[in-house]
């Protein structure tokens, strides 16, 4: 009886051990799967090709403001040593405004030259774009999902004031971002910000990390958050500093007092359209919303370039009106 109790507890700790080293190798399988930037992430070639791919459009706008030597970028460095890097574009009537556009996952600031573009030539507005930690021709080898990312976009955020700073116009600075950018873009709504941040655009942000991650992993895997979810969370914290619950937009957003739009496609299935209803209610005023009806995933503007500029242009405007003036008025 001894022996088979013996026998019986050898077993099940054998079981537990494979069942153990399984999910601790699949937590880090997820990890470099969620985390890990795109390897190709620094062909610039390729990736204008994909911007040119989805708006052909685009290209003539940019070989011009190229060639006439108007798009710079730069980099700047970190406290802890990394470079960052960002491209810049000056507006001849921007009167002090300037946007800084924040791209999404695995993507750069050259896929998302198309809101460049809009706010630079439609809206008069300079432009900041940043390439994230792990994006693009920044340092890092891993994604930080919007949630470290906000403190370099303070920086960005001051960087961008003092590169565009006018001595006739108030400076008059909004953040504008898309899925991942959008989740940076609230976070960093959440912060102490300096007056000169006017407002917010949040382009279809998920709720938190570990919503999305849910998400993600049910409709890629069809496995629920438990067991894999929890663990690769612990593995976040351990190896970067921040688990998936904690990296809240939903929690930062409330903390906001500055004007924000919301905007979010009703066909996105990505960052289901559902998330959009609590980040709103969470946000006090001022607040507004948009739905782009029938769109996808960050395909708000691609589908309704018009109508989503024209949104963009009167939010914008009936709030930068309260802080932008002439200096020697």
């Amino acid at each position: 009886m001894r022996k088979s109790l013996r026998n019986t507890l050898y077993i099940t700790a054998g079981i537990l051990l494979v069942i153990a080293a399984v999910i601790i190798s699949a937590s880090f399988y997820m990890l470099r799967f969620s985390l890990a930037p795109d390897p190709n992430r620094r062909d610039t070639d390729s990736t204008y090709n994909i911007l040119y791919s989805r708006f052909p459009d685009m290209k003539p706008w940019m070989d011009s403001i190229r060639a006439e030597g108007h798009l710079r970028d730069t980099f700047v460095i970190t406290s802890s040593g990394e470079r960052r890097h960002a491209y810049y574009l000056a507006a001849d009537n921007a009167c002090g405004k300037t946007a800084l556009l924040i791209h999404g996952y695995k993507d750069s600031a050259i896929k998302f030259f198309y809101f460049g573009r809009m706010y630079n030539r439609d809206l008069q507005y300079n432009i900041l774009m940043p390439d994230l930690h792990g994006h693009g021709l920044s340092d890092g080898e891993d994604i930080q999902m919007g949630w470290k990312d906000a403190d370099d976009v303070l920086d960005w955020i001051r960087f961008a004031e003092e590169l565009f700073r006018s001595e006739e116009y108030e400076s008059a600075l909004i953040v504008h971002g898309v899925s991942m950018g959008a989740a940076t873009t609230m976070n960093v709504s959440g912060k102490e910000l300096p007056g000169y941040v006017n407002a917010f655009v949040e382009d279809c942000g998920y709720t938190s990390v570990w919503d999305e991650f849910t998400t993600q992993l049910k409709d890629m895997f069809g496995l629920p958050p438990f067991p894999l979810l929890y663990s690769t969370s612990l593995l976040c914290q351990i190896k970067y500093g921040w688990n998936f619950k904690e990296a809240s937009p939903l929690e930062s957003v409330s903390r906001c007092s500055k004007p924000m739009l919301f905007i979010h496609g009703d066909a996105d299935g990505f960052v289901p359209f559902r998330m959009m209803e609590p980040l709103y209610e969470a946000k006090p005023e001022p607040k507004e919303f948009w739905v782009a009806p029938g769109s996808a995933h960050a395909n708000a503007y691609r589908d309704h370039p018009e109508e989503y500029t024209r949104i963009v242009r009167e939010f914008l405007d009936k709030w930068n009106k309260t802080i932008t003036g002439n200096r020697g008025e």
